[in-house]
């Protein structure tokens, strides 16, 4: 037997065991009769390739006819597409729903989109997405959900905003001009006449996904993932919001820091036991974090909110700085998570790290990638933004490892050990991620020359030097001075780190000695006096 007749074999059973395939299997077990019209398979017990149901519509109230199509996104996950028309009033409509599981992060994908290839890109949106048109400030909230590409989404949020125009336009003409305001910039997007413009997907649930592609760099794709809120969770039906939660509101504990631009709760716990109940939490303020000691805390898992253990330990690298390696393991649902922080204060200067490999002794190497760090690696087209990865302690093989495996599982169809890509993967495209994944494979077998760099504005990334403290031949390290923009964006513009002699909080400021990057305090800069709530004093 032929070795393509036995995977079409294997296909075929595939897709009468598992309702959901893509659309390239589900037809391999169907045959073609003369009339070119697809039929069930008279010999198996294969259902149809579209199921039909007769439904009430919402229009006429007549009956009319509701088709579902389970199928898989290819390199994403199990669909329900659903299409209703009625053939006594001609109303129809579409709707898509993710027949997978709630994933247990949420998911934010960014996209820059800078030339007329990228409007061809697919976006799957779940109804629990909100898609954002980050240019023009135009928000599309969670609901039904869709199956489609950038321009559909473009023409989508234009259609919507031209309903009723010109009826505005006689009865209010002000709210009229501002819509008219946002149709002409959309309307000069969806004929490929403006760019750039930015797309972002926010996604509780994490069941949506807009489409990469290899030539994607300095940014133009973003995917980070992130734990949900007990509000988030409960939305999603994982679980009730805390009552605490229910009855303070926004408001948070002297204890909790909330971050602006994902409103998500991080809990700062400087002392933790090292048997840790939900009983003994007065413990908290008589034990210190000792180096090489492990922690653990209960804590809600991010997955399904079940009671799950938080594992601290306090780690001190040589010639760097402390870091607190922490893991969430929970029982309930297998859920695993780990990350790495970095303690003490924030240096005035970024730092770029640079790492020759050369050999595969390299490969070997400690690297510290924080949360904050920007990775490059020019010779095989790998950027990694900060955030995507979150905090990572492993070694150089490590590090590619993981970046190739995360980025094929979000590439290829989930079930696609062979990387072929599904039956909407064109050709062109299957060989520039086949060409990519080449690269990588031969990176981390240490069969090429590269180059990697750490950029990382709070200077807390690092890597191994065998020869410390000498000097790394192959290790250089540069400082730089941080960009406002990317001061706003950590919050280090904002931050009040000095009582003045009126009680008013203060922020340093600094400049530079001789031209020789030195720093030395200025005047400091006042800043509004800040009153805590009652509850907090």
């Amino acid at each position: 037997m032929a070795k393509s007749d036995e995977i079409e074999r294997a296909d075929v059973r595939e897709s009468r065991e598992s309702p959901f395939a893509t659309l390239q299997k589900r037809v391999a077990g169907l045959k073609i009769q003369e009339n070119d019209n697809i039929s069930h398979n008279e010999e198996d017990d294969e259902p149809q390739v579209v199921d039909r149901i007769e439904s009430l519509c919402i229009n006429c109230e007549d009956n009319g006819e509701t088709r579902l199509f389970l199928t898989k996104i290819p390199y994403f996950r199990e669909i329900i597409i659903m299409s209703f028309s009625c053939d006594h009033c001609g109303f129809e409509n579409t709707d898509i729903q993710s027949a997978g599981q709630i994933q247990e992060q949420g998911t934010k994908y960014t996209l820059n989109v800078t030339h007329v290839d990228d409007m061809e890109r697919q976006i799957v949106k779940s109804d629990n997405a909100i898609l954002r048109l980050e240019t023009l400030d135009i928000e599309v909230p969670a609901g039904r959900g869709r199956l489609t590409n950038i321009e559909g989404v473009v023409c989508d949020i234009l259609k919507d905003l031209e309903a009723g125009q010109r009826q505005r336009k006689k009865e209010d003409p002000d709210l009229w001009q501002k819509i008219d305001d946002l149709v002409q910039p959309l309307l000069k997007m969806a004929l490929n006449q403006k760019f750039p413009f930015t797309i972002t997907l926010d996604d509780s649930s994490g069941n949506s996904w807009i489409e990469p592609s290899s030539t994607d760099k300095d940014g133009k794709y973003l995917k980070s993932e992130y734990p949900r809120t007990p509000e988030q969770n409960a939305a999603l039906g994982l679980g009730e919001v805390p009552s605490s939660t229910q009855e303070k509101g926004n408001s948070h504990t002297d204890s909790e820091t909330v971050s602006p631009s994902t409103g998500l709760t991080a809990h700062v716990v400087p002392q933790i036991p090292t048997t840790s109940t939900p009983t003994d939490q007065d413990a908290l303020e008589d034990v210190d974090i000792l180096e090489g000691h492990s922690y653990s805390l209960p804590t809600p898992c991010p997955g399904c909110t079940k009671p799950a253990h938080l594992n601290l330990q306090l780690v001190n690298i040589p010639f760097f700085k402390q870091v607190v390696i922490s893991a969430v393991m929970c029982t309930e649902c297998n859920y695993r998570s780990s990350d790495v922080k970095t303690g003490g204060e924030i240096p005035r200067l970024g730092k770029k790290i640079y790492l020759d490999v050369r050999e595969p002794l390299d490969l070997q190497r400690d690297i510290l990638k924080s949360e904050t760090c920007y990775l490059k690696i020019d010779e095989i087209d790998v950027e990694v933004a900060p955030g995507t990865m979150g905090g990572r302690f492993t070694t150089v093989e490590g590090l590619l490892t993981q970046i190739r495996d995360d980025t094929k599982g979000t590439v290829f169809d989930m079930d696609d050990e062979e990387g072929i890509g599904g039956d909407s993967m064109t050709e062109p495209k299957r060989q520039a991620w086949t060409r990519f994944f080449d690269k990588i494979d031969q990176a981390i077998k240490g069969e090429l020359q590269y180059t990697i760099l750490l950029e990382d504005p709070l200077a807390n990334s690092y890597i191994q030097n065998p020869w410390a403290p000498e000097p790394d031949p192959r290790l250089r390290e540069e400082e730089y001075e941080r960009s406002e923009e990317v001061e706003d964006d950590l919050g280090l513009s904002d931050m009040k780190t000095k009582m003045g002699e009126g009680g008013e909080y203060v922020r340093e400021t600094f400049e530079k000695e001789d031209g020789k990057g030195k720093a030395k305090a200025k005047a400091a800069e006042v800043l509004p006096q800040y009153e805590p709530p009652d509850e907090e004093l």
